[in-house]
């Protein structure tokens, strides 16, 4: 038996010989093709559709591929779940490699993958900066852990700097309106940010950040909470240590099931990616390092492995929220301070956001019990979380809100299942919360040919289904009235080619936000896909959503109408040289609401990466945008420094551009230099309140240090 194995162990190494010498068109002086820098620019254009807000939480989905790529999966230990975690692979292709796997052992190289079933290039390549081939699993002989910490390569200290160039109304001298002051900023418009973080995937993190935005002061007053900067986040965790599988101190995030009562930053939605993106994985407990005030817990965590098969988390979480505070009366005509909204931004620049600042305290309690099958084909499980405030949640007398959380306790519990039998997926997960309210998601994902993959899910949000901290699939921002179906394709008829299309029919049982009435719509989208080489990537998109918003009239009695925005985008990705990229982009949006005229918005962006030395890089846009109003507005992605997102708004008429220099001075010390400017034609004042600047042009300067120990 010895023998036999050894034959097999000999006959692999000369089989990915053989794919190496082979594929020149893979390998060029490496061992496998995991860039020094992630293209997360492209990768996130793929998988997003189109951004038409810039309410999502962006940065959250960022970090956490780039903490993939800080700290990549060994694909020869990662369980299914993890896989699924990346976004990347089918089903199907986790399946392959899984059984290949079990038949063969660990991969010796990236370049194996060839050898599986479903895996091409693009694949390959897209997975290759996320994922590590490592045998044997180096945490099987780990030290002990401070010295782990400190030998770790993945150990660095970042400190940015950005400011806006433009004097804007906000931090002006304050001046009277009918005898009383105006508000004006308490802070200057420096942003700051302090970044430290050493980890290694499936054994520690530990790390902190401390933020100023551009406003808010820096101010030591314990009395009122604030201690120099005005966000501080930590957190300490530890992996794999026998039944303990993780604990977690200070900040962290957690995700089960589908994400309706948790779920982490990495949820994409409806994109562009129709099948792999729309199911979400039971990552379970993950560390906290983004600078978002709000999508976190704040406490301890812990997952236990009760036997092979079966794990039990548990967590307890204890911060302070913002929240707007009013008096109401009560029935017994007495007045009560409760709290009429939940305040997200995270900004405190003025005494009105410094007032709301950390005055709502919020206990959450909660576990998960999940069991999965040796296979891992199966998985079951169970999620109870209670949320408690100090003070009670009263919405303001609206309509709308006639069904949102009311009072200081919620609880809700969920069930949650995923099933893989051949070439099918089936998951979904089902929630309760104290009011009686009930939330569902249920999906499927098929390889029907292995050129054919589909996605079904259907989901169901009560009008009075409360989850705080659930992100589940949804047209509106949060799981709560609503119910829809989803159907998604992905075709690839020929090499090189792929089709990408979904269709989402949903409606809204009740009263929205200037939407006085039950309403309903649909969104469609249709992406082509063709790659001519390697390192290009050439596809155009059209999408098309439709949805009510109440008419602009005058009318006593809110009149939802139909409003229609389509879109048209054009992506070209190239690489002619190996130390040039260029990329043209191409969108336009047409608006019409009701039956009023049609308006019109378009942008053309074209990019160039340069890097004439190893150790700098220069990247640059310019582009030019045209929109007839606010609704036609666009929003482009942007390069920025390492740990930053940029999507700009654009309306108007004008150009954007920005330049972008990295420059790696020695293995320890990487520094980023960022200008960026928009200068808008026929208009002399930019913005609005605050924020509003005299003059045609905005311009900000971003400066970013990395110290690697």
């Amino acid at each position: 038996m010895g023998k036999e194995a050894a034959m097999r162990r000999i006959s692999r190494v000369f089989t990915a010989l053989g794919l190496l010498l082979g594929c020149a068109n893979l390998a060029q002086a490496q061992e496998y093709p995991r860039p020094a820098v992630p293209d997360l620019d492209r990768l996130t254009q793929e998988l997003f559709a189109e951004v038409q807000n810039d309410q999502v939480p962006y940065e959250d989905l960022y970090e956490t591929l780039l903490q993939y790529y800080q700290t990549p999966l060994n694909i020869n230990t990662a369980a299914r779940e993890e896989l699924r975690a990346l976004l990347l692979l089918s089903e199907t292709q986790i399946t392959n490699l899984l059984d290949h796997r079990g038949k063969t052992g660990g991969l010796l190289s990236l370049y194996e993958l060839q050898s599986i079933d479903g895996f091409d290039l693009r694949t390959i390549y897209r997975l290759a900066p996320f994922v590590t081939v490592q045998t044997p699993d180096p945490n099987t002989t780990r030290g002990p852990l401070w010295q782990r910490i400190r030998q770790e390569d993945n150990n660095a200290l970042f400190l940015r700097y950005e400011r806006g160039l433009q004097a804007r109304r906000g931090y002006s001298a304050p001046d009277t309106v009918r005898g009383r002051p105006t508000t004006r900023y308490l802070g200057s418009p420096d942003k700051l940010l302090v970044r430290y973080r050493v980890s290694r995937a499936r054994d520690f993190s530990l790390g902190f950040t401390a933020e100023k935005d551009a406003g808010e002061p820096l101010t030591w007053s314990p009395s009122t909470r604030r201690y120099g900067a005005d966000f501080y986040s930590g957190h300490f965790l530890v992996q794999e240590r026998g039944r303990l599988k993780a604990l977690a101190l200070g900040d962290y995030q957690l995700q089960f099931g589908q994400g309706l009562l948790l779920s982490s930053g990495l949820a994409v939605g409806k994109g562009a990616e129709t099948i792999t993106t729309l199911r979400r994985s039971s990552v379970g407990l993950r560390p906290y390092s983004s600078v978002l005030e709000n999508s976190f817990f704040r406490g301890a965590a812990a997952t236990v492995a009760v036997t092979s098969t079966l794990r039990a988390t548990g967590f307890a979480s204890r911060k302070r929220v913002d929240a707007s505070f009013t008096q109401r009366q009560d029935t017994l005509g007495d007045f009560a301070e409760v709290a009429s909204s939940l305040q997200l931004s995270g900004m405190h620049r003025t005494p009105s956001e410094l007032a709301n600042r950390q005055v709502l305290r919020e206990t959450v309690l909660g576990g998960n019990l999940s069991y999965a099958s040796r296979s891992g084909d199966l998985t079951l499980g169970i999620t109870a979380i209670s949320t408690q405030f100090d003070k009670p949640l009263l919405r303001r007398p609206e309509a709308y809100n006639a069904y949102e959380f009311s009072g200081r306790h919620n609880l809700a519990i969920s069930a949650h299942y995923s099933y893989v039998w051949r070439n099918t997926l089936l998951f979904g997960e089902t929630a309760r919360s104290s009011s009686g309210g009930l939330g569902t998601v249920n999906g499927l994902l098929a390889s029907l040919a292995p050129n054919l993959d589909v996605s079904v899910l259907y989901r169901s949000y009560a009008r009075n289904f409360h989850s705080f901290y659930g992100n589940a699939l949804s047209e509106n921002t949060r799981n709560i009235n609503e119910s829809g179906l989803y159907l998604g394709l992905k075709l690839r008829p020929v090499a090189r080619w792929e089709l990408s299309a979904y269709y989402d029919k949903f409606s809204f049982p009740w009263l929205k936000y200037q939407v006085g009435a039950p309403s309903q719509g649909h969104d469609w989208l249709v992406r082509v896909t063709f790659s001519p080489t390697k390192t290009s990537l050439l596809y155009a998109q059209l999408r098309q959503r439709t949805k009510a918003y109440d008419a602009d009239t005058l009318r006593p009695v809110p009149l939802p109408v139909p409003t229609q925005r389509r879109s048209l985008l054009l992506f070209y990705d190239a690489s002619p040289l190996p130390l040039l990229s260029l990329r043209t982009r191409v969108q336009g949006t047409q608006y019409r609401a009701d039956e009023g005229p049609r308006r019109h918005g378009y942008v053309l962006a074209q990019d160039v990466t340069v890097s004439p030395l190893p150790h700098l890089r220069f990247s640059g846009r310019y582009a030019l945008f045209d929109t007839d109003d606010y609704d036609t507005r666009q929003y482009v992605y942007e390069q920025d420094v390492l740990y930053a997102f940029t999507v700009p708004v654009l309306a108007g008429r004008g150009t954007r551009s920005y330049v972008l220099t990295q420059v790696d001075v020695n293995r320890h010390l990487t520094l980023w230099l960022r200008y960026a400017e928009t200068h808008y034609r026929h208009q002399q004042v930019i913005g609005s309140g605050l924020e509003e600047i005299q003059g045609p042009r905005r311009s900000d300067i971003k400066f970013q240090a990395r110290y690697r120990f």
